[in-house]
């Protein structure tokens, strides 16, 4: 994984993955497979994943991009791992809301609350 074609910017902290998007637009489908490529890779490098993405960059999420995160979010359960989300726009949150995702994913504010919602 070459960070030059990288779109996140990724760091460990205390067990936990940070995931933060480089892009403000996710909205093209081969960035949107390479950003779902890489977090597999993050997923499939640890035993028990606990991964936090936070959202703070990001202005536009397409549809496909929801699709990654639910693909992303099996991977990590199956694994018996944890997903939070953080920082997300009130209008991108209001996707979640109206797909029902804000159910399926454990949604934060900060990323200071994500992080101390990990157990």
């Amino acid at each position: 994984m070459t960070s030059a074609a990288s779109r996140l910017r990724v760091s460990e902290e205390d067990g936990v993955t940070r995931i933060e998007f480089v892009d403000r637009n996710i909205l093209d489908e081969a960035n949107i497979q390479r950003i779902g490529e890489e977090i597999g890779d993050i997923v499939d490098s640890h035993t028990q994943p606990k991964l936090l993405i936070s959202f703070s960059n990001v202005d536009h999420l397409s549809s496909a991009a929801l699709g990654t995160l639910i693909t992303i979010n099996n991977k990590i359960r199956a694994k018996d791992g944890q997903l939070r989300l953080a920082n997300i726009d009130a209008q991108i949150y209001e996707v979640f809301v109206i797909t029902k995702l804000n159910k399926l994913f454990q949604i934060h504010e900060s990323i200071e609350q994500a992080e101390a919602s990990f157990t």
